[in-house]
């Protein structure tokens, strides 16, 4: 999958969660991440953000560095 459609894809769960406010838009954008994309995806997106994360808002910058930090993936076959 494009880096582009997964940042889309982010910014949209981003989007979703915003009316809930940072506090629990946060927790809310990285629990659905790490429930609903596949280990490829997650892959893609880290890669993305430590390229720089180019496109995604603040709120799911956020949610992705800290899911980062917790998931353990295993390595790309």
């Amino acid at each position: 999958m494009s880096p582009d459609r997964l940042i889309y894809m982010a910014n949209q769960i981003g989007k979703f969660f915003s009316s809930q406010g940072h506090d629990k838009a946060v927790p809310g954008i990285a629990e659905h991440i790490k429930k609903f994309w596949d280990p490829r995806m997650k892959r893609a997106i880290f890669a993305h953000l430590d390229a720089g994360g180019a496109g995604l808002e603040p709120n799911v910058r956020e949610a992705i560095t800290s899911l980062k930090q917790t998931t353990p993936l295993p390595v790309a076959p």
